[in-house]
């Protein structure tokens, strides 16, 4: 019998979750059935559990995916040099979450969205899920407190604001706007963007 390349291994199992999680954006983890995400993928049940041994696990993997891709969207972004405008980087990683999974793609429109308010639900009620996205959040939060530091010692932004509430609020803007366009479809991410550089100016105004 021939040797299973890892290759095909790891294709197939990316086959599963991104079908999975195309199940779980439209209807919720916990209305889709394993045979939904079945005929989703068009595999066998043997096929499927192969990789996961059930619905839990598939939840499980999904979920700290997508908590691990929002996070590397914003350490991504908070890696540029020279920084942008704080309205620029909050566009880039948003653009970032957005199109790093393709196979969440359905007609040209992006279900991260709605799949990054599922998982928000799930950690609610799933407590081992919860410490992976506050472990998560921290470090998103360390890293753009960094960046903010760097605004500030750059002089591009006011030194008597803690750089934490900063933080958190980019982040907030981020999380915002990926809940309005799960709940009220696409908006250009130039939306966003537009909307924070109006916050900014404010103190510009003469």
């Amino acid at each position: 019998m021939a040797r299973v390349s890892q290759e095909h291994l790891d294709a197939r199992r990316r086959q599963i979750l991104d079908g999975a999680a195309l199940c779980f954006a439209r209807n919720g983890f916990h209305a889709t059935s394993m045979q939904d995400v079945l005929k989703e993928v068009d595999l066998s049940a043997g096929a499927v559990y192969r990789y996961f041994r059930g619905k839990d696990e598939l939840i499980q993997a999904i979920v700290t995916e997508v908590l691990d891709d929002v996070r590397a969207a914003f350490e991504a972004a908070g890696k540029e040099a020279p920084l942008p405008p704080p309205y620029e980087l909050v566009g880039m990683v948003v653009r970032r979450m957005f199109a790093g999974r393709p196979g969440l793609q359905v007609d040209g429109e992006s279900y991260f969205p709605r799949l990054m308010v599922q998982v928000w639900t799930e950690t609610l009620r799933n407590e081992g899920l919860s410490v992976v996205l506050r472990e998560g959040y921290a470090k998103v939060r360390g890293v753009w407190v960094g960046i903010v530091q760097e605004y500030q010692a750059a002089g591009a932004m006011r030194a008597d604001v803690d750089p934490e509430d900063v933080a958190r609020t980019m982040i907030a803007a981020v999380q915002g706007f990926a809940a309005q366009q799960a709940l009220f479809g696409e908006l250009p991410v130039e939306n966003l963007q537009s909307g924070l550089r109006g916050l900014m100016s404010m103190g510009e105004v003469s």
